[in-house]
């Protein structure tokens, strides 16, 4: 029983990081006033530059810049035309989504099925040895 839980509990933990970091970042926008839909279509295009990266054989320290830096050219055309043009939140957001999953799509398309080697794991030392709650001091730095 103790493995499965394990499992879980690491699962659930690398599952929902890409979820925090959006959500981190739609709550300061939340708290400046804008409403912006399109924060999965900025994922979508972080995602794929950054696995496009990293297929392509760079480090994976640029690779996850390059999808930091997708994403933010995303959110730059959101800003310009949600603040700049005073085109409509909601429109513009929805927009974006719809580009960023299409373009994701299509940019993405040969990268179905392709794996990678994933970012090394940092154990927490004794803290990692825990029964149970463990595996929630072993995974790789973007989880921390």
């Amino acid at each position: 029983m103790e493995p499965l839980i394990a499992a879980i509990l690491s699962g659930t933990m690398v599952a929902a990081t890409p979820l925090l970091y959006a959500a981190m970042g739609e709550l300061i926008v939340e708290r400046s006033g804008v409403l912006n839909l399109g924060v999965e279509g900025m994922m979508l295009m972080g995602a794929v530059c950054g696995f496009g990266c990293a297929y392509a054989g760079l480090s994976p320290v640029f690779s996850i810049a390059a999808a930091a830096a997708a994403g933010g050219m995303a959110a730059f055309v959101f800003a310009i035309l949600a603040l700049t043009l005073a085109t409509n939140q909601y429109a513009a957001g929805l927009a974006l989504t719809i580009l960023g999953s299409g373009l994701s799509a299509f940019v993405g398309h040969d990268f179905g099925g392709k794996s990678l080697m994933a970012i090394a794991r940092i154990r927490v030392p004794f803290l990692s040895d825990l029964p149970y709650l463990g595996s929630l001091f072993a995974q790789d730095i973007l989880v921390y």
